[in-house]
């Protein structure tokens, strides 16, 4: 019958009762900090998105290696294999080897292949490698193709060590023992090292006592660079600077002035009258051009008169235009 039940109803288990308990405080506040920002997705094991990133790195680890990483690779190889320091640069080619070792560029080893005498200029620089003490070093042809990344090599390299990059002050005396007003080319976010060794040749050609480039965001004297500029890299300094405008700044405190190349320019530099004084011209990218800071601390900003169907003058093309002005109006 209703009522006459003997089944237990519900009982209250011990240390269950509801309410504030002692020291439920910390549990509060430990609820309260909660357990951190929420993870993404792709970190959550079961989340759809986190099984996608999973699928696509291992289709990655399958991909074969690049072809820039895989010749990379195998240059480390060889360069183990050789005994050549990853720190140091390989200049490769009979005319750019023999340019840097005519211009007295410290040789730490001449590797060379199909033989020492194949030719007048390799002949040479294994001269001079024999009576400075330098190591010769014959190779396969295949192990100095993979040592220079695949650059027309000609059967001749050279191990150069890391450029000894100079400072303004060091420019600055150049120009003093010269006798002449200083002439210093800058770069400002020139990033390819072709435009750096063609701005050095034109550099050594038309008198210049040294090239400033800025440490970050441009082109470092590298085995590129040293190979375009047909040897100037061991004639004419180069100058780096942590801080581009600051260097500038400096130059003009010695009594230099500062010219900036642009295209929009309202002194043509075929007029400059600064060309005989102490001078420092600054070239911008071809892209960009002058960044602003740099534009506002140049005295003039100067242009090369072009035909108006072509839009710009790439960046060494230009310096070298402007090195022959103003050499030409100091002669």
């Amino acid at each position: 019958m209703p009522g006459n039940s003997k089944r237990r109803g519900a009982v209250r288990r011990p240390g269950t009762k509801k309410g504030q308990t002692v020291g439920s405080g910390g549990q509060r506040r430990r609820a309260l900090e909660g357990k951190g920002p929420t993870p993404k997705a792709e970190d959550r094991p079961y989340h759809p998105a986190a099984k996608r990133k999973a699928a696509r790195d291992k289709q990655e680890a399958r991909r074969p290696a690049r072809p820039e990483t895989a010749a990379a690779q195998r240059a480390a190889k060889v360069r183990a294999a050789v005994g050549i320091d990853a720190e140091s640069e390989i200049i490769a080619g009979r005319n750019a080897v023999t340019e840097a070792v005519r211009s007295g560029v410290p040789l730490r080893r001449v590797l060379f292949s199909g033989g020492k005498a194949a030719d007048d200029r390799v002949a040479e620089v294994v001269r001079t490698a024999t009576a400075l003490g330098t190591p010769l070093v014959e190779i396969s042809r295949s192990d100095l193709d993979h040592l220079t990344e695949g650059a027309v090599h000609q059967g001749v390299a050279i191990e150069v060590p890391p450029y000894d990059y100079r400072d303004v002050e060091d420019l600055l005396a150049a120009a003093g023992r010269s006798g002449r007003p200083a002439l210093v080319v800058a770069l400002d976010g020139v990033t390819d090292p072709h435009n750096l060794g063609a701005v050095l040749r034109s550099a050594g050609a038309f008198g210049a006592h040294g090239a400033l480039v800025p440490e970050r965001r441009s082109a470092g004297v590298t085995a590129t660079a040293w190979k375009v500029s047909a040897g100037a890299a061991a004639r004419v300094p180069v100058a780096r600077a942590t801080n581009l405008v600051r260097a500038l700044e400096h130059l003009k405190e010695a009594g230099c002035f500062v010219v900036g190349l642009d295209g929009e320019g309202p002194v043509p530099v075929r007029d400059l009258e600064l060309a005989t004084e102490p001078l420092v011209l600054v070239t911008g990218s071809e892209g960009k051009g002058l960044s602003r800071l740099v534009r506002e601390t140049c005295d003039v900003v100067a242009s090369i008169p072009i035909a108006t169907s072509v839009e710009s003058l790439n960046a060494a093309v230009a310096t070298g235009i402007a090195l022959y002005e103003i050499d030409r109006r100091r002669a």
